[in-house]
């Protein structure tokens, strides 16, 4: 119907299985913030941002016997400790790997574009980046 009748639709939702079958684009939130911009293929296969790769990890395997290129990544600290603050990243006290000069805590960093139509918003990630993570 979306492609017969020329529609769009946005559909919010915590299921980020649903996400990746429903969408051709995928923003990821994090605090109110978008962090992360992509088409679904991509971002479900190259997640860049820290928050996002810990959301996929999340997602039950169908086959548990089968090889995951990763493990499930658990972030320290409460989610709502970077809310409010206004300064920084809000990301950065959970982050696993925030920059070593401060920059992460000093400024919010903005979405970026780091390849084609994939936009990230984190200042490790380093701009037009390739290969997988």
């Amino acid at each position: 119907m979306q492609e017969e009748l020329g529609l769009t639709y946005l559909c919010i939702s915590h299921d980020l299985v649903v996400g990746e079958y429903l969408s051709d684009r995928v923003l990821v939130m994090y605090l109110g913030r978008i962090v992360e911009e992509a088409h679904a293929y991509d971002l479900y296969r190259s997640p860049r941002h820290p928050y996002t790769r810990t959301l996929l990890s999340a997602i039950p395997r169908l086959d548990p016997g089968r090889k995951v290129a990763g493990e499930r990544i658990v972030l320290p600290g409460e989610s709502e400790s970077g809310a409010g603050s206004g300064k920084g990243c809000p990301c950065e006290p959970h982050c696993p790997d925030p920059r070593k000069d401060g920059e992460c805590k000093r400024r919010v960093q903005s979405l970026g574009l780091k390849a084609r139509g994939h936009r990230v918003a984190c200042g490790k990630v380093p701009e037009r980046f390739s290969g997988k993570s």
